[in-house]
Order: structure tokens, then sequence, then C-alpha cells
């Protein structure tokens, strides 16, 4: 009897529709859409920095198998997207990031050190985006496996209905907090969850430079001038500098990672962090 169990546990899991993703965020809203029609590859694991990543073998192995790689627009696809295509040319890439305005890289600077002419890519801190994302996904697993159609629409209804859930919390955990209150952030990774709740993020680096003695020095003004309570960090970046400028300030320092693969409860505690 196990013996046939297992037996048949390994056809489902050989039948399973296999895509790829670049950030573990996109792993979440497929399996969301997808159930157990779809087995997913995530790139860039959790605790590296999908900015600067480079696939290992494993990663390109995994790639032979995938029907669909879902693309986000993040800087490592950049280097990578032509070489998984030519690793598997009957993969198709789509791109999760299509329809989305993007922002500048980093919106707003806590110092002089200022960045232009690149685009942000963490579009999924943004429940609006999400939805974007969503239908988008829905729709190329549906072209990919009609068979499952079915389960993908309700997949995908689902997730649409956690997805307005979420946005209607954040809303309701900052309600008392004025429109453009700041927060600061060591990486600038949380501008478009700041416009669509209509505040601004004061990121401390620049492409993942930590500051210089005089930019900390300029941190610490604008953090005393802000009246900034805490300082949001991630796991992927050094957190050196922000702890430096938290205790010349007698204040925390918040992890919060855009990579975090629960999406929802994520936001929302970063949401009542900020209004804290």
């Amino acid at each position: 009897m196990k013996t046939l169990l297992f037996t048949l546990l390994i056809v489902l899991q050989a039948a399973a529709l296999e895509v790829a993703v670049s950030v573990v965020p996109q792993q979440t809203f497929v399996q969301k859409i997808g159930g157990d029609r779809v087995h997913v590859t995530v790139m860039v694991p959790l605790g590296s920095s999908p900015h600067s990543y480079e696939p290992k073998s494993a990663d390109m192995k995994a790639l032979s198998k995938a029907a669909l790689y879902f693309a986000v627009g993040i800087e490592f696809e950049e280097a990578w997207l032509g070489r998984f295509g030519d690793a598997n040319p009957k993969m198709s890439i789509i791109r999760t990031d299509a329809g989305i305005e993007k922002m500048e890289a980093h919106h707003e600077a806590a110092h002089d050190d200022h960045d232009h002419g690149t685009h942000d890519p963490h579009i999924w801190t943004s429940p609006a985006n999400v939805r974007i994302m969503a239908h988008t996904i829905a729709d190329a697993l549906i072209k990919a496996d009609e068979a499952g159609a079915a389960q993908y629409k309700a997949g995908l209804e689902a997730f649409l209905r956690e997805i307005d859930a979420t946005d209607e919390t954040i809303r309701a955990a900052l309600k008392q907090t004025p429109k453009g209150a700041k927060f600061m952030v060591f990486h600038p990774a949380w501008g478009y969850f700041a416009r669509d709740y209509g505040l601004i993020q004061l990121a401390m680096e620049v492409e993942g430079k930590e500051p210089k003695p005089k930019a900390l020095m300029q941190l610490i003004e604008t953090a005393k001038k802000e009246h900034i309570h805490a300082i949001i960090t991630q796991k992927e970046f050094s957190d050196r500098s922000a702890r430096a400028l938290a205790d010349a300030l007698g204040i925390d320092v918040r992890h919060f990672s855009p990579l975090h693969s629960d999406w929802s409860h994520n936001l929302t505690q970063l949401a009542q962090t900020i209004a804290r």
C-alpha cells in the first residue's frame, strides 16, 4: 500500500507544471494561483541579493525543466534572462512587471548622495501592483496548461480577495498616520509601498553602498529633524551603518525583508511598525 501511494505521489509531482521565478514573493503568488498544479523553482534564495545574484549550476539545471519563467524586472535578470532562454528554448519568459508604471530607483535620499536614471524593481511591495502581476501569472498558467484553467481561475479569485484584504488592513493600520510621514530604511526597497499609502521612505544607501562618515552625520541630523524612531533594514544587506545610526540616536533597528515568503503578513507588519 505504501509503495502504491509513493508511486502515485511521484506521478502527481511529475505531472505538475514546472515554473521558475526570480524571487521568493513570486513563488508565493504563483502557488496561491496554481496550487498543486505547479512546481515552482526560485532562482534567488532567501538571504541573497537579487540585485547581484549569479545563478549556480543547480539553478540552470532546474531551468531545463521549466515551461515558464516569470521575470519581475530585478537587476540580475538583465544579465541572465537571455542565457536562460538559450539554456531552455522551449521555456516561455513572462514579464510580470508588464503594465506596471515603474518608479525611479531612489525616490528620496536621506542625504545628498542621489541616484537617478534607473527604476525601482521592488514592484511587489505594492498590493495594487500585485493585482496586475496576479492576472499576468494566471493568464500565463492557463495558456500553458489549459486543463487546469478552472483551478487557476479559482486560485486567482481567491488571491485577489487576499490582496484586497491586505490593502484594507494596511490602510486601517495607517489611518492615523499623517500623509507624507517619513520612515527611514537602509536599502530603498519600499518605494511602491510608500507611494501607495502616502508615505516617504528615506534611504541610507545608494546601490548597496553604506554611507560615508560625512553622509552618516547628515543622516543623524535628518533622523532628528524627521523624528525617526526606528530604522528598517533587511538581512540581504549589512546593517552596520544602520546600527551605528540607531545607537547614536537611541532608536531601534527593525528587520523587514521585501523578499519574505509571507508577502501579506510582511506588509501589514511593516505598516503597523510605521504607524507606531
